[in-house]
């Protein structure tokens, strides 16, 4: 086994590999870009050595910089995570030249894999089954457009070098491919370097379930079962599960025996994931990809199986055999996996950056699990992907599963920045979900469902909040003096919620409060810890948690959170000095394209910019019908979160 090993990523899965290392008694090495500087996986690595600026093309993806501090530093082995150079056959194969053992597949195997074309060649000689598709290497735009027409819509465009999501779209109509084509292009070149595209019959209800495999440098080859990530939206997982739900047992075997056909059809060493698409209707099941890495949701295979699949790594990557045969493996209970993310649901999940002001996790156990590589008081910055955390539960069954996640998802407390923790819950709690008959299309099928208007805040909640704040105004100064301080014992607080504002109002009593709102008055004592706030209010005891970021007000109450803007009574708002026909940049990024002509008039929802952000596309559209005034920035130039974009005249 090795003594030190370097870890070539970031986050979380940085700080997953030095959990295992650390339990093995294996030194670890992290290295890390100028916005990690502080990161808790380099605060927990043994050694830790910076590569460069933020821009991942200028840290973590310089194989060479990696490579000379795994030298420096006397590493044995380089762990890549996953992203970045995890699945970069040139970088395997320097690794390997240096004498540094690379914790993954031979550079063989990731080259016959990393283009999604190639791949689909070797299985359709391996007679594994694939889509109806064109995986050729001419990409004239035309030929694709017709390889598109013959195949009939809809049809999905694949950047062949992709994965997470990225370089991805599907095409209703002849009359969209075009635009959809040069879109992915687009992020595909940005995300990976490469712009080839493959074109394939795009299934209406597909389910997407991949299997874990693992082969050791001795022959050795075994699946360790099947997940199921079909909750997705733009073709990014959202929530994965282990094993997959009403899968039969003769299908699964089917599955996983392709899946050690594959690998073993390229030399496969190490952990790999073969991906396949799965008709819901007729249950025949297509090879999509091999991932030839550890995938992100690799938690859930860890919680049915009872192994640790980095261990695995590590053994196999120093020469030992698998550590169990196909045989010795089973499935125990069920696991699921909710990917915690940085982005608002509310706004077409656009990813979120800023300092995690506040956060409070569920307490981990044997059944609850969280992978995070970020702590109360880190940010989650524009250059890298937007994940705060994993979040894995077991259960015996996958009810017992569900109740356990509904249970930690609402625990989990973040303020500083927009989260989808919300939005998880609702899933996880939707009947077709629950059913356990899911498919990649419930995400968009139950839109409204899952993506409802915010709710009015109830009285109880309106008194929590004016409760806090009166408590928390008056913190400085000694409790007997109330609100004196503001000159009178009665004070109105209000807050907003988008264009809506609420308010209570509290008269201040020698022995507590009476909160006046909705009509009701309700007598009310309370105290104030930091952010806890205990209270007894029209007799009841109420413990909750009262988040204060700026002139955002969040309340975490009997399992449910809600966002008020405090409206400060004595605050001076200047109006009217560009009204709404200035649309701005909604986080940090890279004008792409300018799609609309200055002068002439648009429709609404009519495309006018395109703005690309953490390697994905955004369309900023038009509000409203009216005409393009003028564009502030050109295509190729970078813009700050707020910047204004477009002058736009609304009719």
């Amino acid at each position: 086994m090795f003594n030190k090993i370097l870890i070539a990523n970031r986050g979380e899965i940085a700080c997953r590999v030095i959990q295992t290392a650390k339990a093995l008694g294996i030194a670890t090495v992290a290295v890390y870009s100028d916005a990690d500087a502080n990161a808790r996986f380099v605060k927990l690595a043994d050694e830790a050595y910076r590569l460069g600026p933020a821009p991942a093309a200028e840290s973590y993806l310089r194989a060479d910089r990696i490579l000379a501090i795994a030298q420096q530093s006397g590493a044995q082995a380089v762990h890549p995570g996953y992203g970045f150079l995890s699945e970069n056959e040139d970088f395997a194969a320097a690794c390997e030249a240096a004498g540094i053992a690379f914790i993954g597949p031979p550079a063989s195997a990731i080259a016959a894999m990393g283009s999604k074309s190639a791949a689909k060649a070797l299985m359709e000689k391996a007679a594994v089954p694939l889509v109806p598709g064109y995986h050729g290497d001419d990409q004239d735009p035309a030929l694709l457009q017709k390889q598109a027409d013959a195949i009939g819509y809809p049809v999905l465009i694949k950047a062949s070098a992709g994965g997470g999501g990225k370089g991805m779209r599907i095409v209703e109509k002849s009359e969209d491919f075009s635009p959809a084509l040069a879109s992915c292009q687009r992020e595909a070149r940005a995300s990976f370097g490469d712009d080839k595209v493959l074109v394939e019959k795009y299934l209406t209800k597909p389910r997407h379930v991949e299997i874990q495999v693992f082969a050791d440098k001795l022959g050795g080859c075994v699946y360790l079962f099947e997940r199921d990530c079909s909750v997705q939206r733009r073709h990014q997982k959202v929530l994965e599960e282990a094993p997959a739900p009403h899968l039969p047992q003769a299908t699964r075997e089917a599955m996983g025996q392709a899946a050690v056909a594959a690998a073993r059809a390229v030399g496969y060493v190490g952990a790999g994931t073969v991906e396949f698409i799965m008709d819901v209707a007729s249950g025949q099941f297509y090879f999509m990809e091999m991932n030839t890495r550890l995938q992100v949701e690799h938690p859930v295979t860890e919680m049915i199986t009872g192994q640790d699949l980095v261990a695995w790594q590590l053994a196999v990557a120093a020469g030992g055999a698998l550590p169990l045969k196909q045989d010795q493996l089973a499935i125990r209970g069920h696991a699921i996996e909710a990917r915690i993310y940085a982005e608002d649901p509310d706004k077409g999940f656009l990813p979120s950056t800023g300092a995690l002001v506040h956060l409070a996790t569920p307490v981990e156990s044997a059944n609850v699990r969280i992978d995070t590589g970020v702590e109360q008081g880190d940010a989650i910055s524009p250059f890298y992907d937007p994940m705060i955390a994993k979040l894995i539960v077991w259960g015996e069954t996958r009810e017992a599963a569900l109740r356990q996640m509904d249970a930690a998802l609402a625990q989990y407390q973040i303020v500083g920045l927009s989260s989808n923790v919300s939005f998880l819950r609702r899933i996880v709690n939707h009947p077709s979900f629950a059913s356990g008959h899911v498919d990649t299309g419930l995400i968009a099928r139950h839109h409204d469902d899952l993506l409802p208007p915010p709710a009015a805040p109830s009285a109880k909640q309106l008194a929590l909040l004016a409760l806090a704040e009166a408590l928390a105004q008056q913190a400085p100064y000694p409790a007997a003096a109330g609100w004196r301080l503001n000159g009178g014992q009665t004070r109105r607080f209000a807050f907003r919620l988008d264009e809506e504002e609420y308010s209570a109002t509290l008269r201040h009593q020698a022995d507590g409060f009476v909160v006046f709102v909705d009509g009701q008055s309700l007598p009310a004592r309370a105290q104030l810890q930091g952010s806890q706030l205990l209270a007894v209010l029209d007799g009841s005891t109420i413990k909750a948690t009262v988040a204060r970021h700026g002139a955002l007000r969040v309340l975490f109450e009997n399992s449910e959170r809600l966002a008020l803007e405090w409206v400060d009574p004595y605050a001076y708002t200047e109006l009217g000095v560009h009204g709404e026909t200035h649309l701005k940049a909604p986080m940090p990024g890279r004008v792409v394209a300018l799609l609309a002509e200055i002068g002439k008039k648009v429709a609404k929802g009519s495309p006018l910019l395109i703005l690309e952000a953490m390697k994905m596309e955004h369309t900023i559209t038009a509000p409203g019908d009216g005409v393009v005034q003028d564009f502030y920035f050109a295509a190729g130039e970078q813009v700050n979160d707020g910047d204004e974009l477009v002058d736009f005249a609304a009719e």
